[in-house]
């Protein structure tokens, strides 16, 4: 955005701080005119013809543009996905408060991982890691959708759950 001395437009389009246009005029005298009113004259549409300048007080509206973008930040919401992980002889208890875990994660908007991690002479059995991530997405079903399935990576098993909206 130009200001004041960086606009190179011979002639442009004044608008004045209350919104009323004042014309096509030099820029030569709309920055004079500018220094009179003690405010700066500020290229808001360049790619114009011819381009339209603005009366205004630069400093204070780069601060209410940068009030308004901080605003515009707090009210995004990230999402940011947790991890739960189980083996595959875990005990029911032990299921039940990973459980609990995730609906708490599901619940304050984040999404789960549900990773089923193998030891040794597990991994010949998917089976059960397979039967453990459909479980953990059932007992889960009220407050998730499963985003991405139960798959094996490696030596582990991979399930995503994201949040019912």
């Amino acid at each position: 955005m130009f200001v004041n001395e960086q606009i190179k437009a011979r002639e442009v389009l004044v608008i004045d701080a209350d919104g009323t246009q004042l014309g096509v005029i030099k820029t030569s005298e709309a920055l004079q005119m500018a220094q009179e009113k003690k405010m700066d004259l500020v290229n808001v549409a360049p790619g114009a013809r011819p381009p339209v300048c603005r009366l205004m007080d630069y400093g204070k509206y780069k601060y209410e543009q940068s009030k308004r973008d901080r605003e515009a930040r707090k009210k995004q919401k990230t999402t940011t996905i947790k991890e739960i992980k189980l083996r595959p002889n875990i005990d029911t208890h032990d299921f039940e408060v990973k459980v609990k875990r995730g609906k708490k994660f599901l619940e304050n908007g984040d999404k789960v991982k549900v990773t089923v991690m193998f030891r040794g002479r597990e991994i010949t059995h998917p089976e059960i890691a397979k039967r453990l991530s459909q479980q953990m997405a059932e007992s889960l079903a009220e407050f998730s959708v499963v985003e991405k399935a139960a798959k094996q990576e490696g030596r582990n098993m991979i399930m995503i759950l994201a949040p019912k909206s």
